[in-house]
């Protein structure tokens, strides 16, 4: 059986073939093949195409896919398959994508032709947890604020927010979306003494430490609002003018998800009105941020430009956990992570 992994600046060749090295005692033969980008911000530009176009709005060099009607399985992170790819993929019974996200797959094609669909969900939630604590800590407590003063020669302790500064101690934290990442951060944040609250209608067993509220309910009560949700058609600008003014005009909002699930423009307009004491971000509209971007005009943000779930620790652990995944689906296991509902078929 033959396998194509499409590697990207973000998992580079030496990732994948060592991850995926455990399938060749499984009589698979993995061939990588390197998406090239001259950096990382051109591949940023083309997988935010990709989120906001499907996979048709990036196009492959043709040396990446020459010959794929000879693979049974396809790996891809960022790389689109798109209907015109997969339609030439005759032999192809799985794809796997390295992410959560399958923006850059087209999945209606791939049903329709009988492919298996499986993501890795969670592959880089700690990394994205993390982070996002670190996101919360800093605005609240004017760390990068703070150090941007001090790089400039100015000892600077006055912020817009310095009447307000908090503890995260009994503070309520509500947590928009509870899967992988939202419950690690919730982890964390039961170590700081917080009250946590989550929305998440599809949200599965017992929640604790979080109690499962209304978002009407989580946005009123918090003082943190963290969004964690996945971006679909359901939950796009989640968080719009209307929720915003639910929220105390002393909360912060922080997202390290995804920005379509904010209507940036009215968080904009509520931060810049102080209807809301600050935000944290990790994701924007338009990427990288323009130069005159409303957003870099305020004195209530934090900012930073889309590294929250890139660590060594997600990219190089990846492939190793698609690995399993794929091992286990060759083998006939249950509980895995397809996303359309098909099992594959061989022959």
């Amino acid at each position: 059986m033959r396998m194509l992994a499409i590697s990207d600046t973000y998992i580079p060749t030496p990732f994948m073939r060592h991850g995926f090295s455990r399938l060749a005692a499984l009589d698979v033969d993995v061939e990588v093949r390197q998406w090239e980008h001259a950096n990382l911000i051109q591949l940023q530009e083309a997988n935010l195409a990709i989120e906001k176009g499907g996979p048709e709005a990036v196009r492959l060099p043709e040396e990446l896919t020459r010959d794929i009607d000879q693979f049974q399985i396809l790996v891809t992170q960022f790389a689109p398959l798109s209907r015109q790819v997969l339609q030439r993929a005759e032999r192809v019974r799985v794809i796997g994508v390295l992410r959560t996200g399958v923006e850059n797959v087209d999945v209606p094609c791939a049903t329709e032709r009988g492919i298996t669909v499986l993501n890795t969900p969670g592959r880089n939630a700690r990394a994205v947890a993390e982070c996002t604590i670190g996101m919360i800590l800093s605005e609240v407590r004017n760390i990068a604020r703070a150090h941007a003063h001090l790089a400039r020669g100015t000892w600077r302790r006055s912020f817009a927010n310095s009447d307000l500064i908090p503890e995260l101690f009994e503070k309520t934290v509500g947590l928009v979306g509870y899967g992988a990442v939202g419950r690690l951060v919730a982890g964390y944040l039961q170590a700081f003494g917080s009250r946590i609250l989550a929305f998440d209608p599809y949200a599965q067993g017992d929640p604790a430490p979080a109690s499962l509220v209304s978002l009407e309910t989580l946005l009123r009560e918090s003082d943190v609002v963290s969004i964690h949700a996945r971006l679909s058609e359901e939950t796009y600008h989640l968080i719009g003018a209307r929720e915003i003014a639910w929220m105390k005009p002393t909360a912060v909002l922080v997202n390290t998800a995804r920005s379509g699930l904010v209507d940036e423009a009215a968080l904009v307009q509520a931060l810049a009105e102080r209807r809301l004491q600050g935000a944290a971000l990790d994701v924007f509209d338009i990427e990288p941020l323009p130069a005159d971007h409303p957003l870099l005009k305020l004195d209530n943000v934090t900012i930073t430009p889309h590294l929250a779930g890139s660590t060594i620790d997600a990219f190089r652990n990846s492939p190793r956990l698609l690995a399993d995944h794929l091992a286990r689906l060759l083998q006939g296991g249950a509980n895995l992570p397809i996303i359309n509902g098909l099992q594959p078929h061989w022959k």
